[in-house]
């Protein structure tokens, strides 16, 4: 996993990317590649940080004194 971080630039980017692929132009092969690393990069983050989350939760049963 990368430690990078995800800006709002390159989640912008993503989403051009996604409808660029969605039209008949299409991408071309640099832009297939630029927008694997970007989700990578995006799918990485969201994993470090839902990790992160996870590990910070304290269980409390109320039950017990």
């Amino acid at each position: 996993m990368t430690d990078i971080m995800i800006t709002q630039e390159m989640i912008d980017r993503i989403n051009v990317l996604a409808r660029k692929s969605k039209t008949a132009e299409g991408l071309t092969d640099a832009e297939k590649e630029e927008q694997q690393v970007l989700r990578r990069a995006y799918i990485d983050a969201f994993k470090r940080n839902m990790r992160a989350t996870l590990e910070n939760i304290e269980i409390v049963d109320g039950d017990q004194k």
